[in-house]
């Protein structure tokens, strides 16, 4: 079987700027492998571990996003893909997918796993953008997999209940942050990892141009304030008092 695992290099959550010249991140300061990507690399292998194969992961950014591939490989992954480019800084959702779809294909791998949206971004749009790219089905927010020959199928909880949803390889999934508990890289894989192979490719090597963006930031605003709260006292009319506040914000 041969899965391969989309990973991101994103900003570090203690030390997030915003530049105003596009309103985009700024990742000149400490930058880490997305927390999500690192449970999707753990259920990659530990679907390999379970049905044999390799997992690759797949990444887009600067030079130094090979850090974050690199955490990936000492963790158990097979080797990794690089895509860095200058035409790609600030690129949206549907180039990114484009890039990604591009490096992939050639793999032809069985299982494609995304987060179900990065850290930075927070968008969700390029998982569905890239299963459409790469003509494979999706099946998303996975808590748990299970894999039955070409058959997959993943457990899901959802706001109107728990979900079971069946499906065929060739698949792309989406995986939640608690679908696994990343493994700590051992000594042994951060040494195995400095041999592993990262292939480095640009735009042109994938045959494609960036053309105009199909998404921009028009701008950003400072979320609002959180209100102080009120006290109620306990003067023998506290239960009706609660009540009223609880229908007035209409959750009763």
């Amino acid at each position: 079987m041969k899965i391969v695992v989309t990973v991101k290099q994103v900003p570090d959550p203690n030390s997030v700027t915003v530049l105003e010249s596009d309103n985009t991140l700024s990742r000149d300061k400490e930058v880490v492998l997305d927390p999500g990507d690192e449970c999707g690399i753990e259920e990659g292998l530990q679907l390999k571990e379970a049905h044999g194969g390799e997992v690759i992961l797949v990444s887009m950014g600067p030079e130094r996003a090979k850090d974050a591939i690199r955490k990936g490989l000492s963790m158990g992954a097979d080797r990794g893909v690089l895509i860095s480019d200058p035409q790609l800084a600030g690129a949206d959702a549907l180039l990114t997918a484009r890039a990604l779809a591009a490096a992939i294909k050639p793999e032809s791998p069985d299982i494609v796993i995304c987060g179900t949206e990065s850290y930075d971004g927070s968008t969700g749009m390029v998982p569905p953008m890239l299963a459409e790219l790469l003509g494979v089905p999706q099946l998303t927010v996975a808590k748990k997999v299970e894999v039955d020959g070409s058959t997959i199928k993943i457990h899901r909880q959802t706001s109107d209940g728990y979900q079971v949803v069946e499906g065929a390889i060739p698949v792309l999934i989406t995986v939640t942050a608690g679908i696994a508990e990343p493994r700590y890289a051992s000594l042994k894989g951060i040494m195995a990892a400095r041999s592993k192979e990262i292939k480095q490719i640009g735009l042109g090597d994938l045959g494609i141009e960036r053309g105009e963006p199909a998404e921009t930031i028009e701008g950003l605003t400072q979320a609002e304030t959180r209100k102080a709260g009120s006290i109620i006292q306990d003067d023998g009319t506290a239960v009706d008092r609660i009540i009223q506040v609880l229908a007035e914000a209409k959750v009763i």
